[in-house]
């Protein structure tokens, strides 16, 4: 019966790396993305330079398309001014990152330890049917 418990940890365990490589992952491109964001704008002209692909041009209906880029065009101010202030995010997006992977860990811990009363349950229930039963068949 032990080896269930070592599998069930070895999977949370193998859960928790994967958490923690996903965290990582994330914080990185997330930081580089966040910190270069006013060269990945481009300026101004960025934006204009968008268009349906040619092979989705035939589905899309010229009014939607229409739409679309006077849309952008007028949204492109506030776009810009976002990505301008994205660089002052980095600091908060370590600390969010720190937290959510800490919350995820807990919870995953928390899924191991119920791994481990549930295997600990059946393993009860299991003895207690095994178990000879005293009934008058077993009296002869």
């Amino acid at each position: 019966m032990i080896v269930f418990y070592a599998l069930s940890w070895s999977v949370v365990f193998s859960l928790l790396a994967l958490w923690s490589l996903a965290a990582w992952s994330f914080h990185s491109i997330a930081a580089w993305t966040v910190s270069n964001a006013g060269v990945l704008a481009g300026g101004s002209g960025a934006f204009e330079g968008l268009r349906v692909p040619d092979w989705l041009a035939p589905l899309v209906p010229p009014e939607l398309a229409l739409a679309f880029t006077s849309m952008l065009s007028a949204l492109t101010p506030a776009i810009e001014a976002a990505l301008n202030q994205a660089p002052a995010l980095a600091g908060g997006l370590s600390v969010a990152v720190w937290v959510v992977w800490g919350v995820g860990s807990a919870l995953i811990v928390i899924l191991g330890l119920v791994c481990s009363g549930l295997i600990t349950v059946l393993r009860r229930r299991a003895s207690v049917f095994a178990a000879p039963s005293m009934g008058p068949a077993a009296a002869d």
